[in-house]
C-alpha cells in the first residue's frame, strides 16, 4: 500500500510540465533531490542549540548595555478558588464572576481584581525575553539577507526575472542555492519547534500558518527544481524582516527615536517588497509567464496557491504595519508592537472597575470603598 502511495504521489504529470520528468534529472549533473531536505532537520536542532547560546551570551549582554531590564512583578498571594477560576474558567473577569468569587473568598472586588491582574501578568513574557528573541532573528535575518545577496548578486534571474525559467526543469544545483536553501528551511523549522515556548502574540495562528506555508512552499521548490524562484523569494522576505526585529529591539530598550525611524525604513521596504515585488513580479513570472511556455500541472496549482497564502498574509501585517505607522505619524506616538500584551498595573482603568466588552466596569460612585453598579452598561473607550 505505502509503495502504491510512494508511485503515485512521485508520477512525473504531478511534478513537472508535460513532457518532463525525473529522468530529467538523472544526467550525471548535480540537482535538487527530494531526500537532501531531510537535512533541514539537523539544522534545526542545531539552530534550537545555537540560539540557547546567542541569547545567553550575546542577546543578554546586549540588553543589559542597552538598559533592558527583567521586569519586576507583584507576586499574588495562592488562593486555590481564584486559581481554578483562573485556570479552568476565564482570566479576565465578569460583573457576576466577580460577585460570586467575593461570596466564595470573602475578598473584595478591588482585592480580587488586583489578583487577576497581577496573575495575568505572571503568564505575560517579561521584556528581556521578548529582547532575546528579537535580537536572535535579527541576528539571523541580517545574515539570512546579507548570504541571499552574495548568492544572487551575478546570477542574471536577479535582474530578468524570466531567466528563472531557463532551462527548466535541469537547472543544475549550485553550491551557494543548498546552502540558502537548507539554512533558511532548518530556521523556519526550528521556529516551528520552538514555537510552544515562544512568546505568543496575538497573530499566533497567521504565524503558525506563515511557517508551515513557506516550510511547504520552500520544500516543493526544492522538490520541482524551482530553486530560482525559490532563492528569489526568500531574499524578498529577508530583506525587511530583519529591520522589524531591529525595531523591536529598539523598542523594548525604550529608544524611542530610534525604533520609530527604523520601523518607518521597515515599513517603506515591507510595502515594496510585499506588496509590489513579490505579487507583480515574483508571482507574475511564477504564475502569469509559465503559463507562456508549459501547459499547467499539479505542482505548478500547489506552489502559486501557497504564494496566494503568504500573499494574504503579506496584506493582514501591511495593515496593521500602516496602521502603527498612521499613529506615529499623526500623532507622535512611539511605535508599539500590537500583536503583544502588555503589563497591567494595579493603577488601570480595570483595577477600579473599568469594563469593556463584558467585563466590570465602574458607572457609579463609590461606596464603602467599593464601586456601585447600576444598569447602564454602555461602552466606553
Amino acid at each position: 500500500m505505502l509503495k502504491w502511495l510512494s508511485e503515485v504521489f512521485w508520477q512525473d504529470y504531478l511534478w513537472f510540465p508535460e513532457g518532463h520528468g525525473w529522468a530529467d534529472l538523472e544526467d550525471g549533473q548535480v540537482y535538487a533531490k527530494p531526500q537532501d531536505l531531510w537535512v533541514a532537520v539537523p539544522i534545526a536542532i542545531m539552530f534550537l542549540i545555537v540560539r540557547q547560546v546567542f541569547e545567553r551570551f550575546v542577546a543578554t549582554p546586549l540588553a543589559s548595555f542597552l538598559g533592558v531590564k527583567e521586569t519586576v512583578r507583584q507576586p499574588v498571594t495562592h488562593n486555590r478558588t481564584l486559581e481554578s477560576h483562573y485556570c479552568n474558567t476565564a482570566k479576565k473577569l465578569t460583573q457576576s464572576s466577580v460577585e460570586e468569587l467575593c461570596k466564595q473568598t470573602g475578598w473584595s472586588e478591588r482585592q480580587i481584581q488586583r489578583w487577576f491582574r497581577r496573575r495575568r501578568n505572571q503568564d505575560r513574557p517579561n521584556v528581556l525575553k521578548k529582547f532575546r528573541e528579537a535580537c536572535w532573528r535579527f541576528a539571523f535575518y541580517l545574515l539570512a539577507f546579507i548570504g541571499g545577496l552574495y548568492a544572487l548578486i551575478d546570477k542574471p534571474w536577479l535582474y530578468e526575472l524570466e531567466e528563472m525559467w531557463k532551462g527548466f526543469p535541469k537547472l543544475e544545483l549550485l553550491p551557494s542555492q543548498y546552502w540558502y536553501y537548507m539554512l533558511e528551511l532548518g530556521f523556519y523549522t526550528s521556529l516551528l519547534f520552538s514555537v510552544a515556548s515562544d512568546v505568543k502574540r496575538k497573530d499566533f495562528t497567521e504565524q503558525i500558518i506563515h511557517h508551515v506555508a513557506t516550510i511547504t512552499l520552500v520544500s516543493f521548490s526544492w522538490c520541482v527544481n524551482y530553486l530560482r524562484a525559490g532563492t528569489l523569494i526568500m531574499l524578498v522576505h529577508d530583506s525587511a524582516d530583519y529591520l522589524l526585529e531591529l525595531a523591536k529591539m529598539f523598542n523594548y530598550a525604550r529608544w524611542k527615536n530610534a525604533c520609530n525611524y527604523i520601523f518607518i525604513l521597515f515599513a517603506a521596504i515591507f510595502i515594496v517588497t510585499r506588496l509590489i515585488i513579490f505579487p507583480f513580479r515574483i508571482m507574475y513570472c511564477t504564475l502569469v509567464y509559465p503559463m507562456t511556455l508549459y501547459t499547467p500541472f499539479f505542482i505548478y496549482y500547489l506552489f502559486n496557491g501557497l504564494m496566494m497564502v503568504l500573499q494574504c498574509l503579506h496584506i493582514f501585517w501591511a495593515a496593521l504595519i500602516l496602521r502603527m505607522a498612521f499613529k506615529f505619524l499623526t500623532s507622535n506616538w512611539s511605535v508599539e508592537d500590537e500583536r503583544s500584551d502588555k503589563d497591567e498595573t494595579d493603577e488601570s482603568g480595570e483595577e477600579d472597575g473599568e469594563m469593556k466588552n463584558g467585563e466590570i466596569k465602574k458607572n457609579g460612585p463609590m461606596k464603602n470603598g467599593h464601586a456601585t453598579y447600576n444598569n447602564n452598561h454602555s461602552k466606553t473607550e
